[in-house]
């Protein structure tokens, strides 16, 4: 007889990682918040099925405060798209490989990369206020403020249903891949 694994929801501890440039990232396993939760077959309407499946926040540290728009924001912005993109789209296929569903949000469109769109677009910054209560700055857009960062954090989501054990370890793995090691928190907070 099947019997369904049962996986504890507390949040994890961070992972702490910082870049070879010296740019800070950290990354956290949390269920889905309880508006992912009611509004799941709107925003990632292929995953309505699934019993469980877990929420990756990935945080990167930007080098400006991302309050104000600017060439030079917007073009960190971008690269900093552009690297949770890479590391996503790698950390989706290893857990692929291994033989469960994994996805990423397309931090400037809302909508997931591999499965089909919903109705209504993923708000990151939304998402992390909800399961990391940290607060947001109503600008243009949405920005949110972290405890040591300030507004110089980069939001993104990633999902799948991977339990935390083997997120963590598909994490740290592909995060070496992309030349992001694991660091203390005390010195996180000194990073880039």
């Amino acid at each position: 007889m099947n019997y369904p694994q049962v996986y504890a929801v507390t949040p994890s501890s961070p992972i702490n990682l910082v870049g070879k440039m010296g740019q800070a990232v950290q990354i956290s396993i949390h269920p889905p918040s309880e508006y992912i939760s009611a509004n799941r077959d709107r925003i990632f309407p292929d995953w309505q099925h699934q019993p469980q499946f877990w929420v990756v926040i990935v945080l990167q540290r930007s080098r400006y405060p991302l309050v104000k728009s600017s060439r030079e924001i917007e073009q960190e912005k971008q690269l900093l798209r552009e690297k949770f993109m890479r590391f996503g789209c790698d950390l989706a296929f290893n857990l692929k490989d291994r033989g469960y569903l994994a996805d990423l949000v397309d931090p400037r469109t809302g909508y997931p990369l591999f499965s089909r769109p919903g109705e209504i677009p993923h708000n990151d910054t939304a998402v992390v206020k909800a399961l990391l209560n940290y607060p947001v700055l109503k600008n243009k857009c949405c920005v949110l403020v972290h405890p040591t960062w300030g507004t110089a954090v980069y939001p993104s989501v990633f999902i799948s249903t991977a339990p935390p054990v083997m997120l963590e370890l598909a994490i740290k793995s592909v995060a070496l891949m992309h030349g992001w090691e694991e660091i203390e928190q005390e010195v996180l907070v000194n990073q880039f």
